[in-house]
C-alpha cells in the first residue's frame, strides 16, 4: 500500500463519515437506552459536530423525525463544565436550525457516579447521561471476537458495542482497545459492516484520544479496507490536479509511475475532466 500521510483532514473525515452512516442508519439505540426517533443520517452541520479531530467532542444525528440527537463524549469528572458545554453547544445549533434537540452524554469509564444535568433559575438542562464504566468491556470483547471468528452475522448492538468499547470499563488502556477494535472490525465477513465499523470506530477514537495516539491509530488504519479507499480516493485527486494543469507531455505516464493508477482510470477521469 502507498503511503497515507498521518493528517486528520476533512477529506478523512469525509470517507469515514460515508462509511459510518451504513452503521448508524440502522442502529439500535434502545440497548442503550436512548427512546429517539431512528436514525436517518449521520451530520456535520460545521459547528463543528463530527469533524475528525482530537478537538471535536460531539456527534448529531438526524433523526427520521426531523429532530437532532446529539452525542457528547466526556471523559472527566468536571459534571457541571461538561453539562454547561453541551448545553451552550445545543442553544447555538437550535439557534442556527431551529430543529428540537435530544442530547446525551456519554461518560467513559473513569466516570463512575451518574452526573446530572443543572437548573439555574428560569434555565434548566437534563440530558440523558450514559454511563460506560456499567458495560463489562472485557466480556463483551471476548464476545464479539468469539462471534466473528465463528463467521456470525453481527447485529446493530454488536456493532455499537465494537464501536463504543474502547470507552467501557475494560483492563487493557483505551488507545490500545482502540487499536484493537478497528483490527477486530477488520475481520468482520461483510464488507459493509467491516468498513462501517471500522470508520466508526475510528471517529469515535478521535473524540477521546490526543493526537499523539490518533496518529498511532492511523497507522492501523492503513492496514485495513479503509486506509486503502482513503489512498485509492488521495490518489485520484491528486492525478485530477495534474490532468488539469496539462503541462507534462507524458503526464498520463506520469500519474501511472508516481502515483500507481492503473491506465484505463486515469483514461477515465481524463475523460471526465474533459467533459
Amino acid at each position: 500500500m502507498n503511503k497515507l500521510d498521518i493528517t486528520i483532514t476533512k477529506h478523512v473525515n469525509d470517507v469515514i463519515q460515508k462509511h459510518a452512516n451504513a452503521l448508524f442508519k440502522d442502529a439500535t439505540l434502545d440497548f442503550y437506552g436512548i427512546k429517539t426517533a431512528p436514525i436517518k443520517e449521520l451530520i456535520n452541520p460545521e459547528l463543528p459536530t463530527v469533524e475528525v479531530s482530537s478537538g471535536a467532542a460531539d456527534i448529531v444525528f438526524l433523526l427520521e423525525d426531523d429532530t437532532y440527537l446529539h452525542f457528547a463524549f466526556e471523559t472527566g469528572h468536571n459534571s457541571m463544565g461538561a453539562m454547561l458545554k453541551c448545553a451552550g453547544y445545543d442553544l447555538r445549533l437550535f439557534e442556527r436550525d431551529k430543529r428540537l434537540i435530544h442530547s446525551v452524554v456519554i461518560y467513559t469509564k473513569d466516570v463512575k457516579n451518574k452526573p446530572t444535568g443543572f437548573e439555574i433559575g428560569s434555565l434548566v438542562y437534563n440530558p440523558g447521561v450514559i454511563l460506560m464504566n456499567d458495560y463489562d468491556g472485557n466480556a463483551i470483547y471476548t464476545a464479539l471476537e468469539v462471534k466473528i471468528k465463528a463467521g456470525q452475522d453481527l447485529t446493530d448492538v454488536d456493532m455499537l458495542n465494537l464501536v463504543l468499547l474502547p470507552l467501557m470499563n475494560h483492563t487493557i488502556p483505551r488507545r490500545e482497545l482502540a487499536a484493537n477494535s478497528i483490527m477486530l472490525a477488520q475481520t468482520i465477513a461483510d464488507p459493509t459492516k467491516r468498513n462501517a465499523c471500522i470508520a466508526a470506530a475510528f471517529a469515535f477514537a478521535c473524540k477521546y484520544l490526543d493526537e499523539t495516539d490518533i496518529n498511532e491509530l492511523l497507522e492501523v488504519l492503513k492496514m485495513t479496507d479503509i486506509g486503502t479507499l482513503l489512498v485509492m480516493d488521495r490518489n485520484i485527486e491528486i492525478a485530477k490536479k495534474l490532468l488539469k494543469r496539462g503541462t507534462i507531455v507524458n503526464v498520463i505516464d506520469v500519474i501511472m509511475e508516481d502515483i500507481g493508477l492503473d491506465e484505463s482510470t486515469v483514461q477515465r477521469l481524463k475523460d471526465e475532466l474533459n467533459n
